[in-house]
């Protein structure tokens, strides 16, 4: 059953679609950080005293001075997830000055760290849409398996860890202080990333296929908002075979 469901989100996932979904999910209501953990280097569980995440207006803003995250009470598998974000404009050390960096990381499992294992929908100025395995996590792209580094985005050009960077070959972020679409398809083993509706990534065999979703911290101020997730329907094998 779990293949069929991965063969027919794949191949809608390749034609630019999304399966069907249950009824959503907001994980992040727009007033309060209920529902989540905060977890910060050198710190206990959501001891936050400099504020490092706070909601407001409808947005989770993550300062960026402390490495850290915020992190969902529970676990998920088999979803569509998406949100937006946009930069802010502060960057601390040891990142000031440096590309901003942040990242929607899934699949979590164990201890509370920086960072857990797990597979990062990486978001950097330049970058965004590169898939980075953590701590042991591991995925197949094009047909190359790896359980640690970065699976750079489709058609990513030069990059440079500089503030405000920009892709030669063609951005798919918008420009700074704009806000961007992020959208996560976690099918069975299979994960597949969207960048503003177009598809920048793609992977199999991902280990693990479960766990809960963190947003960083990461030396940038960033601005999240719209976190929804919708579970996946399971489709019945007849339903596959016609498609």
């Amino acid at each position: 059953m779990k293949f069929l469901l991965f063969l027919f989100c794949a191949g809608l996932a390749a034609a630019g679609q999304i399966p069907p979904t249950s009824k959503p999910i907001h994980l992040f209501n727009g007033k309060t950080l209920d529902g989540f953990d905060v977890y910060l280097d050198k710190r206990q569980l959501n001891e936050d005293p400099n504020r490092v995440f706070t909601a407001r207006d409808g947005m989770i803003r993550a300062s960026g001075a402390e490495y850290g995250y915020l992190i969902t009470r529970g676990e998920y598998d088999n979803y569509y997830l998406k949100l937006e974000f946009k930069w802010g404009t502060e960057t601390h050390a040891p990142r000031a000055g440096n590309a901003r960096d942040s990242g929607v990381l899934f699949h979590v499992a164990g201890p509370d760290k920086v960072w857990p294992k797990s597979i990062e929908f990486q978001m950097i100025e330049g970058g965004t849409g590169d898939i980075i395995l953590v701590g042991g996590a591991s995925l197949t792209v094009k047909g190359q398996t790896r359980d640690r580094g970065r699976f750079d985005r489709f058609g990513k050009g030069a990059w440079k860890d500089t503030v405000g960077y920009r892709d030669p070959n063609g951005d798919v972020e918008k420009p700074h202080g704009q806000w961007n679409k992020l959208e996560l398809l976690a099918a069975g083993d299979s994960v597949h990333y969207w960048v503003n509706g177009k598809l920048v990534n793609e992977g199999t065999g991902a280990s693990p296929t479960r766990g809960k979703i963190l947003l960083q911290s990461e030396g940038a101020e960033v601005f999240f908002r719209k976190i929804e997730l919708r579970p996946l329907k399971q489709a019945a094998p007849r339903e596959v075979s016609r498609r």
